[in-house]
């Protein structure tokens, strides 16, 4: 075994973003630590539509969507698992003690999970349990809070989960500063309710308490943890940054100057996460810190989004399908994408039913996978409230009848920032803190599974590339 690895799965950030955030804090860990940093740009071989859950498990497994097939959230990925498996199945088999806290496509716990030193899975798993079980109360608070602030940030608080987390927080690693942190946030949102959409940020530096905890306690040989919130952040407010990439922006002056300092301030967080994570390190130099995005983001559209069009109550539409209670299950999904799993008795019914309902005169968007997995691709923007906005074979249906809402968006913002295949990628080794260059090579994502094998002196399967001489 050569190195040990943490390994910061930071989503989306591309190396724009990096070099401004460190231009504008120079003192920040990132701008003292890049430039001692091997660093790449890669670029996600992905030939659909990009998503993270299909970028990270091109990533995790060394093979583009083509093979993996992971298309959607929620989808089983068990066929998956036992053709090109994760990076962190491949290190538990081989006797490689290895941690996860949130990576995408985690969900379920594996069947010996006592194999790895802990085990958090994302936080799209339909169920909460984790490994050890003390994490469980952990993430059935994440897991609700999630489920309750997909588009719009809700302000109210699951009192139970909460209490019971909070009960466990002081031995599991949560810190006073993340607490004061939060009420001083909570404080400044009383004031400015605009504010409200950092809760998104205080999610994952919540949880990264607690993989820290499991760092210093475990001391895996692997680990991985999965941060989102620099990445919603770039997508709501990609354009307050940088209004000057778009020809036609309708986000005006007011609206820029609010939110300019959003992802920066998501960055702010990131940048501690980075810099706790060089600290152990530094004590522990047999370690190897990895940062890496699996994709980047770029301007994409500057229109202004009053509301949106989402399937609040799955069951009224269902029901008007002929569908029971027992005939579907709704899995976890990106808003404002619904998914639902249907008997394969019934999967034929709702298809012919959905290939009838169009919305302002378009059929509904519906991708099915397996046969039984159905993805309804809402969120469409900006709609009146007519009686014939959703028909089905033509005749109007009012929309609130099948559990439709157009939703009011506080922020006003569409993707203003979108999925690029270049992402980034960099390494620091505490036994080598030279200035390195900065010509940043290009290197694909699968590249990084075969690396990462290839460090633990583990021969990568013959379905993975050769991880080239630049990674290792």
């Amino acid at each position: 075994m050569r190195r040990k690895i943490a390994f910061l799965e930071a989503n989306e950030i591309p190396f724009r973003v990096f070099d401004d955030y460190a231009a504008s804090r120079p003192d920040s860990q990132l701008a003292r630590v890049m430039p001692r940093c091997r660093q790449y740009t890669t670029v996600a071989p992905d030939t659909c539509r990009l998503s993270p859950w299909i970028t990270w498990p091109t990533l995790q497994r060394g093979v583009n969507n083509e093979k993996h097939g992971l298309l959607s959230l929620g989808q089983s990925h068990a066929e998956a698992d036992a053709q090109y498996p994760p990076i962190w199945q491949i290190l538990a088999e081989r006797g490689v003690r290895a941690g996860v806290f949130g990576p995408l496509h985690s969900w379920p716990l594996p069947e010996r999970p006592e194999r790895y030193a802990f085990f958090v899975p994302d936080t799209f798993a339909p169920t909460p349990e984790s490994h050890p079980d003390s994490l469980t109360a952990f993430q059935n608070f994440n897991l609700i809070m999630a489920r309750r602030s997909p588009r719009n940030v809700s302000a109210a608080f699951d009192l139970g989960s909460l209490a019971a987390f909070l009960l466990r927080a002081p031995r599991l690693g949560l810190r006073r500063a993340t607490l004061l942190a939060i009420a001083r946030h909570l404080v400044e949102e009383q004031a400015q309710s605009w504010k409200r959409a950092r809760r998104r940020t205080f999610q994952p530096v919540v949880a990264f308490d607690l993989y820290i905890e499991q760092l210093e306690r475990q001391r895996p040989d692997y680990s991985c943890f999965f941060t989102n919130h620099v990445a919603s952040a770039m997508h709501r407010f990609w354009a307050a940054l940088y209004p000057d990439d778009y020809e036609q922006l309708e986000l005006g002056r007011d609206w820029q100057r609010r939110y300019s300092g959003e992802i920066f301030f998501a960055m702010d967080w990131l940048d501690a996460m980075f810099g706790r994570m060089i600290a152990f390190a530094q004590r522990n130099p047999d370690h190897l810190v990895v940062a890496a995005s699996s994709m980047g983001q770029a301007a994409s559209s500057g229109h202004r989004i009053d509301t949106q069009l989402y399937l609040r109550e799955p069951a009224k539409l269902l029901d008007h399908a002929g569908l029971t209670p027992a005939d579907w299950s709704q899995r976890p999904a990106m808003d404002p994408t619904v998914s639902l799993l249907v008997s394969v008795e019934k999967a034929g019914q709702l298809d012919q039913y959905l290939a009838r309902l169009s919305i302002d005169g378009t059929p509904l968007r519906v991708s099915v996978r397996h046969g039984t997995l159905f993805d309804l691709w809402l969120g469409q923007p900006n709609l009146e409230p007519r009686p014939d906005l959703i028909t089905l074979n033509g005749v109007p249906v009012p929309y609130a009848e099948l559990g439709f809402e157009l939703v009011a968006i506080e922020d006003e913002a569409s993707s203003t920032g979108y999925h690029v295949p270049e992402g980034s990628l960099f390494i620091y080794d505490p036994r080598d803190a030279s200035i390195k260059s900065q010509q940043r090579p290009i290197v694909a994502t699968t590249d990084v599974a075969p690396a990462i094998l290839a460090n633990f002196g583990i021969e990568a399967p013959d379905y993975m590339s050769e991880p080239g001489k630049i990674l290792l």
